[in-house]
């Protein structure tokens, strides 16, 4: 099944989708910008990921398409059946794609499908304090910060603050309706 925004598809990956991804994972701007620790990705390690992904239900993942092309990843990780909540995440790749509505259109539909398919009770994710465009895309979709870990994420060569966001399916339904 795929998941349709107003401006995105969001579809399941497949193995012609491992250099797009493998790109992504291995771009130093990108990786700056977000949560995690990146090594650098062979296509063999990459495929092997992939193998270990395809069958395992606690993490959706999603390749966020426009117009037939693909321009990120979309996720649903950790996702904690018996507590009705899941980490949503997402990565847009290319400067050519920002500011157009997907970020948004994304989370939206993520948020839909969280919702309204899987019946989850809460989205979460956290981002780092200094990534402002994150944090306008999570509050723009109705979200709110919910705390803060002081110094928790290394990155850049500094301790960064992580900020969580979260969304209750409640407050979801109340934003819908207005």
């Amino acid at each position: 099944m795929n998941i349709k925004g107003k401006k995105v598809l969001l579809r399941a990956i497949e193995p012609e989708d491992m250099e797009f991804l493998r790109s992504m994972i291995n771009d130093e701007e990108m990786e700056h910008n977000v949560i995690g620790w990146s090594f650098p990705v062979s296509k063999y390690e990459q495929q092997k990921w992939f193998e270990s992904q395809v069958q395992n239900k606690n993490n959706i993942r999603f390749i966020i398409q426009t117009e037939g092309k693909s321009i990120g990843l979309a996720t649903l990780t950790n996702i904690d059946w018996k507590n009705r909540k899941a980490c949503q995440g997402i990565k847009l790749c290319g400067y050519d794609i920002k500011q157009k509505g997907y970020g948004t259109d994304t989370v939206l539909a993520i948020m839909k499908y969280a919702f309204e398919e899987l019946q989850l009770n809460k989205l979460y994710t956290t981002i780092l304090e200094e990534n402002i465009i994150s944090r306008k895309l999570y509050k723009k979709c109705g979200w709110t910060e919910e705390g803060v870990l002081k110094e928790s994420i290394f990155k850049n060569n500094k301790y960064n603050n992580e900020i969580f966001v979260g969304i209750l399916r409640q407050e979801y339904e109340e934003n819908i309706k207005s």
